[in-house]
């Protein structure tokens, strides 16, 4: 083949055309906004206009999702970690020091390790001194003084649940001390702290005093942001709330917060504060707002920004992407650098506006109702007269039985296929009706799959080298015995207490490693088939490790590498579910997990596992709550309370990317809520709470396929 000569000026004169050609900049347009830097923070990484006019284009940070910015230093917190710089051409990566996750990546057989920061919640730069920068994991806070080139772990209050949502770092006085470095933190569950790093004996101390508590928890509310506005004679703190609309000042000296601006609604996000020397802008649903400072006397008033909207919006428009984070020198205020980040909130409900899989409610069909014409024709009358338009239904069910034939016998040789449907003619009865087909598929919860090839995917028990079962035990008198109708497996053993015996009992549970690559690739194997059968949608169930039994800490997982940790596993698998399977993509979770910021005990983050799917799929179950939870007056619409919120809740902690589809009760549990309130009433609030907070849909559970309660 013959070769055309370039030489190395028409070469570089190529790409520089390019690259502007790329990025879409006119070079009449670059001379206009000279002076006025205006960059964006997307999924490429950034892009804008710096100082001095001149194309901004890094891509280094991966998806960049915050931008900071103080006294001539730029910071962007991106997937690839932190990187700084001083005229956002040149930017050095500051991650050095920071803790790394690794996710396990497996193609065509073949595995590989990528190392990455772990997931940085929070980055802020200190009003006064651009050396001094503050960060965040999950549970874990990191202090630099030198702008990121080595950070130092200051810990974290001493909770079991991890958490942590924002940071900041500022200089306030200190008992015998002008000021002192002072570094606060905040936490989805149990409030505001701060730290003093720098005096003897200094601990995480609680400062939560004022802000507004989740009712009948005592908690304060999580604060989704921290801003520190430095004047010439103090520094002054306010902070935000990710489900309340309200902004609060600290009275340093009081430590107590106070309510300066609020228009008491019942639900609301405030977030992203950038802090100037005469207001304080910030992000409401739908639109970019200020207060003026300083507040006295009276609550402040809000404006809405709508010249920042409309600059984010023409920006975005020209270039045809989704801003992550936003910065630009405001015109209105003395020409102030202002920040916006979480810009999902200005459109928070597009996903439920423009996905196919929004709008559906439906119930959850037991499959062995299926298997009869009879039985499901109970079943499509229920659908139509409730005017329901979905239906979920196991393909893998909690035992770990495939409950159709597969053609990739692959999937045959791992799994066990018991009395098979025909989903052929099944997928064609319901879609001759318009309903839309969910496939449920029990993932890491597999007596089956934990049994094959000599237990080479079970979770592991350390202490005596035999796959890992959850149990309970019971202290009874001596010659109790085993009870004769107990439908779980019981073992007696001796007591160190004499006359009495412990009775073990093992929960109806056995699990698969969440680190085997294998698992991964017979779910997702699974997943495919189901979806070219003709499935709409493929929903996982038990994406989560084990929780229960007092043995938990005997449980070893011998397909963890390379210092993986939970969080790790669940989104090592949904990466590469996503990789391998086209359709949408749903995932079952507890609801404490979607009502707060943590993915304490099962690896279930909403925040980390959003990018990965399609619908959420809370479990907000009334009677699993603790019993006295919201159940403030008047204590029969605590379902629609913890629907409302919970729903809502969700959707925030997923930053607007996923719809929110809720598991309803449509199940009696003998608890003390339920023994005065289980009935009809009781469904319908919960689909009112859900239904009033969005249009994600919701699913009606009952494990026996009882629907009595479903609302007309």
């Amino acid at each position: 083949m013959k070769h055309q000569h370039i030489t190395t000026h028409k070469l570089r004169f190529l790409l520089i055309c390019a690259f502007y050609a790329l990025l879409s900049f006119p070079l009449a347009a670059q001379s206009t906004t000279s002076g006025r830097p205006m960059i964006a923070g997307t999924a490429d990484g950034l892009f804008g206009t710096d100082l001095q006019g001149r194309a901004v284009s890094f891509r280094g940070a991966g998806a960049v999702r915050k931008i900071a910015y103080s006294r001539g230093i730029w910071a962007v917190l991106g997937s690839e970690g932190i990187f700084i710089s001083r005229d956002l051409q040149r930017w050095e990566s500051r991650s050095q020091g920071l803790p790394v996750k690794t996710l396990k990546l497996f193609r065509d057989g073949e595995k590989s390790f990528l190392p990455m920061v772990q997931e940085i919640k929070d980055l802020k730069i200190h009003p006064t001194d651009a050396n001094i920068m503050v960060c965040a994991t999950k549970d874990r806070v990191y202090l630099t003084r030198n702008q990121g080139e080595s950070w130092t772990n200051l810990g974290a209050p001493p909770y079991r649940t991890n958490g942590i949502k924002a940071v900041a770092a500022v200089h306030l006085p200190a008992a015998g001390r002008a000021d002192a470095l002072t570094v606060f933190l905040s936490h989805s569950t149990y409030g505001l702290f701060y730290i003093q790093p720098d005096l003897g004996g200094a601990q995480w101390t609680e400062i939560s005093d004022g802000l507004e508590t989740l009712e009948t928890t005592g908690n304060a509310d999580e604060v989704s942001d921290i801003a520190a506005v430095s004047g010439a004679s103090a520094t002054d703190i306010y902070v935000s709330q990710t489900f309340r609309h309200r902004i609060y000042k600290l009275d340093w000296v009081q430590k107590k917060f106070s309510v300066i601006w609020s228009d008491n609604t019942p639900f609301g996000t405030v977030d992203s504060l950038s802090a100037g020397s005469g207001s304080l802008r910030f992000l409401i649903e739908g639109q970019t707002a200020e207060i003026t400072l300083p507040v006295t006397g009276v609550a402040a008033q809000m404006r809405t920004r709508q010249d920042l909207v409309q600059s984010i919006n023409s920006f975005a428009a020209r270039r045809n992407f989704t801003p992550n984070c936003f910065a630009l020198r405001d015109s209105r205020r003395q020409n102030e650098i202002t920040v916006l980040n979480e810009l999902w909130l200005l459109s928070h409900d597009r996903i439920e506006r423009t996905s196919a899989a929004a709008g559906k409610e439906g119930i959850y069909l037991p499959v062995n109702h299926a298997m009869e014409n009879s039985s499901l024709q109970r079943y499509l009358d229920l659908i139509s007269s409730r005017k329901l338009n979905m239906i979920v239904i196991d393909m893998k069910d909690d035992y770990g039985r495939i409950r159709f034939t597969p053609n990739n016998t692959a999937i045959s040789d791992k799994g066990r296929v018991f009395r098979p449907l025909d989903i052929d003619a099944l997928l064609r009865n319901f879609k001759s009706r318009g309903v839309y087909t969910i496939a449920r598929i029990v993932v890491f919860k597999d007596p089956v799959l934990a049994a094959r090839d000599g237990n080479k995917y079970a979770v592991w028990d350390r202490r005596n080298n035999m796959p890992w079962a959850g149990y309970f035990d019971t202290r009874q008198q001596a010659g109790t015995g085993a009870p004769e109708d107990s439908a779980y497996e019981t073992q007696i053993l001796p007591s160190t207490e004499p006359g009495f015996e412990i009775l073990r009992t093992y929960y109806d549970e056995r699990w698969v490693d969440p680190y085997s690559e294998e698992v991964w690739e017979y779910t997702a194997a699974l997943a495919t088939e189901l979806h070219e059968r003709g499935f709409d949608e493929i929903q996982f169930d038990y994406i989560r490790f084990p929780t229960d039994g007092v043995n938990l800490g005997d449980a070893s997982y011998r397909w963890q590498e390379n210092n993986m940790d939970m969080e790790s596993a669940i989104l090592s698998f949904l990466r590469h579910i996503r990789y391998r399977v086209r359709a949408p993509i749903s995932i079952d979770i507890y609801g404490a997990n979607g009502w707060y910021r943590t993915g304490a005990r099962t690896g279930q983050e909403v925040e980390l596992m959003a990018p990965w799917v399609d619908v959420i799929c809370p479990m907000y179950y009334p009677s699993h709550f603790e019993q006295d939870f919201l159940t403030h007056d008047p204590a029969e619409l605590r379902p629609w309370r913890i629907y409302y919120q919970g729903t809502l809740r969700t959707a925030r902690i997923g930053r607007g990317q996923i719809i929110v589809r809720p598991y309803v009760q449509a199940f009696y549990l003998n608890v003390s809520y339920d023994r005065r309130f289980y009935g009809p009433e009781y469904v319908l609030h919960q689909v009112q709470g859900t239904r009033e907070a969005g249009r994600g849909g919701l699913t009606y559970w009952n494990n026996i396929g009882r629907y009595d309660e479903v609302p007309e």
